[in-house]
């Protein structure tokens, strides 16, 4: 008789009921077995240590909810239990700058 999946608790951490994706709360290896919402999912590749992963199947251009709260949008589709990092999401944060070029625009000015 296989395994029974882990449950995800014990791995992955939801922080907010309609999050979409989770928090590796150890590092996680490819091919483990975790049950994520009663559903056996074998994760597709290793998770390190505080990194997010789909809570179920992600869409292109679909948001990406943490704490409740939009905080990106998947930039390919993305399979339930796969790491969520630069490769397929990108930050819906206003942009930030470097202390460097936030100094350029002061260059020459009259203050």
């Amino acid at each position: 008789m296989p395994d029974a999946p882990a449950p995800a608790a014990d791995r992955l951490l939801l922080m907010s009921p309609e999050d979409n994706c989770l928090i590796a709360r150890t590092p996680l290896e490819a091919g483990e077995v975790l049950a994520i919402d009663g559903v056996s999912v074998a994760l597709p590749e290793n998770v390190p240590l505080g990194y997010k992963v789909a809570r179920r199947a992600l869409t292109a251009g679909e948001k990406v909810l943490r704490y409740g709260a939009i905080i990106g949008t998947a930039t390919a589709d993305v399979a339930p239990g796969a790491m969520l990092h630069t490769h397929n999401l990108v930050s819906d944060y206003i942009p930030t700058y470097t202390l460097a070029s936030d100094a350029d625009s002061f260059i020459g000015s009259t203050h």
